[in-house]
């Protein structure tokens, strides 16, 4: 095949889904030529699965995501079709928001914004083999023999590298929603002497909405109050579709239990590891076989489409199985299948290969993220993609990189654990995964991440300085609290009556009034009336910084302590095998994860304390082995 020069850049980006957009528009945007590569160019940002994105975690994210400078939440505010704040009876630290997005929409509109981005580049072409020179990534060939030079390389390929849908007995092979897919990349990654695994995910069948009867369903609908993932959106979208809430059957746990022999997952046709906190179907069924019924959630994919996601009936079985399935469900018996669910199988990169970057350590600038690094989900892929972006471009440009700590974001908890911890199924982000979630919560991003976005130059003068005007009447309005007294007067006991709570008895400090449970910031207001008016986000920080003071405090001292070992760093020329004491187990971990610090070291599976107290006296005597030849 002859082979041409089609281009120099500072970064190439392979892939332009969840984690592709944001990695290209972050380098671009900081400075570097960037080139975005995809297989289909009018599936920018396509969502094979629920076109919903958020929750738990998740949605924390999203909103971490927009405070460094990304697009994800400003494209749902414009696109989404429903939006719900979940948990909202429970401490802040595990609220989060939702949206279900119209998903032709959302693509239109994130393909938009790469198209109008300065520096950008998008070419619709098939990558076939990197080019690798003294173990530096220099470029890449695609099918036709165009190649590409630059100074950094990205990866982002999702479930694409030797993709295969399964339904039944049936398998062939594709990408997600029979694209096509991408495996002499995949041979070249391998080639490489990359370590790679099979993961598989699913998907349920979508339904035609006309032939739902909703009168058998539980309405679900949005929130009645105006909603945003991003800091900058002043537009809301108040016309909202609902979704609906159904449940399994008897019928169809039986349908289940007599085809189980049919499941892939079953008869020993996938072998490939599956996400535990996404199960199909009959994994539900199997797995939890005392429950007697399973939510089903049925969720529009848009406004102008009548394809309805069939949340909860995620499953491989043979289509007339699904088919049957379907009509079991209340509401569903006269339901028309749109499109059959099916499992997919990938190759996945084993995350331990990579730095804290998202560089790998085998071949210099070449960085990987999204599904590729064995993450499940939109959001995950987002965030990595995000910080891969912006390595890239730090490094390209003769810049500083950026790696976030885990008490910096849950997008570093997420790279923390796959950098450190290896992943043997689909990650996927929980709430119960950040140590530090007290301080990690939906409403503070702005104020953890912001700084930095500025920093990179992904957050414009206008927003910077509105960041800043919050945070100085955020930090004002405390100490306010904590000067101002309220002394035990009528018109304090009516409020105090209204809230039955205890009437104070003597003068107190406004702060440790609104320290009891059943006091509200608004209700504080009113008794000692702010000097400027605050809005609803700044009341809401004042409120839980002083309601939560004790928490915070203890975690922030969690996190200086675990600063002091992150700042102790491990030699990169160590021998681990010439360290005595440390057990064998231990080793081959260190041997193989390499990490960079103490801290680093102590989270990694295997490694016990005794393990982490002989390296450290063996790093602070500065008995370090040779360097191995």
């Amino acid at each position: 095949m002859p082979k041409f020069e089609a281009g120099t850049f500072d970064c190439i980006v392979i892939g332009a889904g969840h984690a592709g957009v944001e990695a290209a528009l972050a380098a671009a945007r900081m400075g570097a030529s960037t080139l975005v590569l995809t297989l289909n160019i009018d599936m920018v940002a396509f969502m094979p699965c629920n076109p919903s994105i958020g929750g738990p975690a998740k949605g924390i994210v999203v909103r971490e995501i927009d405070a460094l400078g990304g697009a994800m939440g400003k494209v749902i505010d414009k696109t989404h079709i429903q939006m719900r704040m979940l948990n909202t009876g429970k401490g802040p630290a595990v609220r989060a928001l939702r949206a279900q997005l119209d998903k032709v929409l959302y693509q239109q509109e994130m393909k938009r914004i790469l198209e109008e981005t300065e520096n950008l580049t998008l070419r619709q072409a098939a990558v076939e083999e990197l080019i690798i020179e003294d173990g530096e990534v220099k470029g890449l060939i695609t099918q036709i023999g165009a190649v590409y030079r630059a100074k950094t390389v990205l990866v982002t390929t999702g479930t694409f590298l030797r993709g295969e849908i399964i339904i039944g007995d049936i398998r062939y092979s594709s990408g997600p929603n029979n694209q096509m897919p991408s495996i002499k990349l995949a041979d070249s990654l391998r080639e490489l002497g990359f370590d790679m695994v099979r993961f598989k995910t699913g998907t349920p069948p979508r339904i035609n909405s006309k032939t739902i009867d909703y009168s058998q369903t539980e309405i679900q609908p949005g929130d009645d109050v105006p909603r945003a993932f991003s800091y900058e959106t002043t537009e809301f979208i108040m016309d909202q579709l609902p979704c609906w809430l159904t449940y399994t059957s008897p019928r169809t746990h039986e349908l289940i239990n007599e085809n189980l022999h049919l499941s892939p997952m079953y008869s020993g046709e996938i072998k490939s590891a599956s996400p535990s906190y996404c199960p199909s179907i009959e994994d539900k069924i199997v797995r939890f076989n005392d429950k007697s019924r399973h939510q089903i959630f049925l969720e529009p994919e848009g406004r102008n489409t009548n394809e309805v996601y069939v949340q909860g009936l995620s499953t491989s079985l043979p289509e007339h199985v699904q088919k049957q399935l379907i009509e079991s469900v209340p509401g569903l018996e006269k339901a028309e299948m749109m499109r059959a669910g099916y499992a997919i199988e990938y190759d996945s990169i084993v995350p331990t290969q990579l730095k804290p970057t998202l560089e790998t350590k085998k071949i210099r600038n070449l960085y990987t993220a999204g599904q590729l690094n064995g993450t499940s989900g939109y959001e995950e892929a987002a965030g990595q993609g995000l910080m891969a972006g912006i390595n890239a471009a730090a490094r390209a440009l003769g810049k500083e990189e950026l790696v976030l700590g885990r008490a910096d974001g849950y997008i570093g908890v997420l790279i923390d654990d796959l950098v450190t911890k290896g992943t043997s199924e689909p990650y996927r982000l929980l709430t119960s995964r950040a140590e530090y979630r007290l301080l990690l919560r939906h409403d503070n991003a702005d104020l953890r991440l912001t700084e930095i976005g500025y920093g990179l130059g992904l957050i414009s003068e206008e927003r910077y300085a509105a960041y800043t005007i919050k945070k100085q009447q955020i930090e004002d309005e405390v100490v306010r609290l904590r000067k101002i007294t309220v002394k035990p007067e009528e018109h304090v006991h009516e409020i105090m009556r209204e809230t039955k709570g205890s009437e104070l008895k003597e003068p107190m400090k406004a702060a440790n009034l609104l320290k009891r449970p059943e006091i509200t910031y608004k209700q504080i207001g009113r008794i000692v009336p702010p000097e400027q008016q605050l809005s609803e986000e700044v009341q809401e920080q004042v409120e839980i910084r002083i309601k939560y003071e004790g928490y915070i405090e203890k975690s922030m001292q969690q996190v200086e302590r675990m600063k002091k070992m992150e700042d102790k760093k491990i030699p990169d020329n160590i021998d681990y095998d010439a360290i005595s004491g440390i057990a064998n187990e231990a080793k081959v971990t260190l041997k193989k994860v390499r990490p960079l610090s103490i801290a680093q070291a102590s989270r990694m599976p295997g490694v016990n304390p005794a393990d982490i107290s002989i390296l450290l006296v063996y790093i602070e005597h500065g008995r370090i082995a040779k360097v191995t030849s």
